[in-house]
């Protein structure tokens, strides 16, 4: 009986393919890691070029891909092919969603009980402050990125506009955090208007580079304005907030000394901890809730297709200035609490940089989840305190980390794109009611 030439059998790689495969990546690893990692060069006293060689780390990465390359070859041997529908079993399926449920709670109970579990560790508290305010910022350039799908490379200009409303008018006219961060954020929506009209018109690349100029062009401006901006220099003594008027202080009437208690340094840490905190649930919170309106419905009908956003009505100007003006203004808040806690603020502090790493925690989280972000923005900034002694190594682990990721779970870490409204039961529709003349 002769076999059916229409009947194919797939069969898994040789030992040979597997081997090939890995000693191109290796090739490609050396080719790349050459200049990286097998040779170090530094500025000398006098100014020459040192370098010295590290062969050694570079023949360990190159072995590492390697294997590396191997061990994934046979992972998907074992795993089978990519397309076949593999049935998850009831009772896994219900645990992942309990614990779905059960996560966003406890990390909330958990951040709030943060300064009492490590009330005397300050580098714990710091790192904290700092993961709560990429997550603020996260979750307000989700707002344009996740929700209207509006690639955003410049969000640290509205960053910046923020820092610098709140340090200009508090410095100059002597008003307080709780004046100030309204006008910072009214200020840093109103330059989210301006960037909108331009790129009205735009998308893709081209709405990516024109945001990338926006953001150079406002730190170019922050750092030739001298009058204003103090230039490189930047601003100082900018002063610290307080609650109701009483500053945390240990001065007669200070805080500690109206309640009677000794006054320690860490009381103004954990109440900058708890500002920021109720900062970024009311940027969650607001998030969440104009996604359930119309306005945040069109902005999905613009993430999904633009084209046919506007052929069903939608004004797309509109619904791309609002998307514009909400997340520079979660970015204004950001930026004034970001002032507030430093004391000083320059244009370093204001780089591409931070665009690229905010743009990293949404697109690596998920863009449109919330919780995906928070993860993302911790796992993203307390993973680089724990590379802190690993500088040279650092950014080459997150890289590699990044596109496993991506080629893992392209859609982030909790990819949500479902939308907000949307039928939960199919409903059949008569005949009478399309056929032609109705409909």
């Amino acid at each position: 009986m002769s076999a059916n030439p229409a009947v194919q059998t797939s069969r898994a790689p040789g030992a040979a393919f597997i081997l090939k495969k890995a000693l191109v990546s290796a090739f490609v690893a050396l080719v790349l890691f050459s200049l990286m990692i097998g040779v170090r060069t530094e500025a000398g006293p006098q100014g020459q070029l040192v370098y010295w060689t590290r062969f050694g780390d570079l023949a360990a990465m190159v072995g590492a891909v390697f294997g590396g390359s191997i061990i994934i070859e046979l992972l998907r041997q074992w795993w089978g092919p990519v397309d076949t529908v593999k049935v998850v079993p009831a009772s896994v399926q219900r645990g992942l969603s309990l614990a779905g449920r059960l996560l966003p709670p406890v990390l909330l109970v958990f951040t709030f009980l943060v300064p009492v579990l490590f009330y005397n560790e300050r580098y714990i508290l710091d790192l904290a402050i700092l993961v709560l305010t990429y997550v603020m910022l996260g979750w307000g350039l989700n707002v344009v990125v996740g929700l209207a799908g509006l690639l955003d490379l410049g969000y640290v200009a509205f960053y910046a506009v923020g820092a610098y409303s709140y340090a200009l008018l508090a410095t100059n006219f002597g008003l307080s955090f709780w004046i100030c961060l309204p006008l910072a954020g009214i200020l840093a929506a109103f330059w989210g208007v301006l960037l909108g009209f331009p790129v009205l018109r735009l998308r893709g690349d081209y709405l990516a580079i024109v945001t990338l100029a926006f953001g150079e062009i406002i730190r170019l401006v922050l750092i030739n304005w001298q009058s204003l901006t103090g230039g490189p220099n930047g601003v100082t003594g900018i002063p610290r907030p307080t609650l109701f008027g009483i500053p945390l202080s240990p001065a007669d009437d200070g805080l500690a000394a109206l309640l009677g208690i000794e006054f320690s340094p860490t009381h103004r840490i954990v109440f900058l901890f708890y500002i920021i905190l109720a900062l970024a649930l009311l940027t969650n919170w607001v998030t969440i809730r104009l996604r359930r309106l119309p306005i945040g419905r069109a902005w999905e009908a613009l993430r999904e297709d633009e084209v046919a956003c506007r052929a069903l009505g939608i004004n797309t100007t509109t619904t791309k200035l609002t998307a514009f003006a909400t997340g520079a203004m979660f970015g204004g808040f950001a930026g004034a609490f970001f002032a507030t806690r430093q004391g000083f603020i320059s244009p370093e502090s204001f780089t591409f940089h931070e665009s690229a790493l905010v743009l990293a925690i949404v697109v690596l989280g998920g863009m449109g989840s919330q919780l995906g972000v928070a993860l993302a923005a911790l796992t993203m900034i307390g993973g680089f305190e724990l590379f802190r002694g690993l500088d040279q190594y650092r950014m080459l682990v997150f890289g590699m980390a990044m596109v496993l990721l991506m080629i893992w779970r392209p859609r982030g870490l909790i990819g949500h794109r479902a939308p907000t409204v949307f039928l939960k039961h199919s409903q059949a529709i008569s005949s009478d009611l399309v056929k032609e003349g109705h409909g």
